[in-house]
């Protein structure tokens, strides 16, 4: 089973009180605390585009990078009739490879704990590359204590003619918390099944801030008050250095 296959077309659907607004503003709170032009925007592990969409209605030009065909034909439908749309690119996070710098780096919803450990140095090396000078990475991750409390819990999530049904696994030895998902699709008087299996792993604070400045970034801060924080949500910003 793979992830955000059959999940993109209904991705939206299903994730519809995340307040993106809310990510945003915090985004445009760092980039005046840490000063300079914030124009070019990066925003990696994009999804559907829900936030690049948001960000490219403020005025930032946008360019949307995610491993997902799927996710990524939906952001290009949803941005389709903006004024400036973005530039979505087919590319990982690790692989990442830009045609020059950019302002800032945002990744929010998870997307960083989708990344297995190994590949973090990779990712913030390319970072360091392609962020300019004095630029921003800021990106969010669930906390390890957080997934530890989904263990054997099962949720589910139904909308009129979709419903979703997932148990979240934590694995101590990956530290990582398996979702094996089940999506049920209207189709007339029958229901389509099929099935995804997600895996995120539970990346330290800690090891996060010291791979970060491995990598070259100074500044790196962890925030514990950004949207979503009473749901385990934790917040890194990080500059990138001269």
């Amino acid at each position: 089973m793979s992830s955000y296959s059959s999940l993109a077309a209904w991705y939206d659907q299903l994730t519809g009180d995340v307040p993106y607004s809310a990510f945003a503003d915090f985004y445009e709170t760092e980039f005046a605390r840490t000063g300079g032009e914030f124009r070019l925007v990066l925003d990696f592990c994009c999804g559907t585009g829900t936030l690049t969409a948001e960000m490219s209605r403020r005025g930032y030009e946008m360019i949307g990078a995610d491993a997902s065909v799927e996710m990524l034909m939906q952001a290009q439908e949803k941005c389709a009739d903006l004024a400036c749309p973005p530039l979505f690119l087919h590319q990982r996070a690790e692989e990442l490879d830009l045609y020059g710098t950019v302002d800032a780096a945002i990744c929010s919803l998870d997307g960083m704990n989708y990344l297995e450990p190994a590949l973090l140095p990779e990712l913030f090396r390319r970072l360091h590359l392609f962020v300019r000078p004095g630029g921003l990475v800021l990106f969010d991750v669930k906390t390890p204590d957080w997934f530890r409390s989904l263990d054997g819990n099962i949720f589910l999530d139904e909308k009129d003619d979709v419903f979703c049904v997932w148990r979240a696994d934590f694995h101590p030895e990956q530290n990582a918390v398996v979702y094996g998902m089940d999506l049920f699709e209207r189709r007339g008087r029958l229901w389509q099944r099929s099935g995804e299996e997600h895996v995120e792993y539970a990346h330290e604070p800690e090891d996060l801030k010291r791979l970060l400045e491995q990598a070259g970034f100074v500044s790196v801060t962890l925030h514990r008050d950004g949207p979503q924080h009473d749901q385990g949500r934790l917040f890194v910003s990080a500059v990138r250095g001269e």
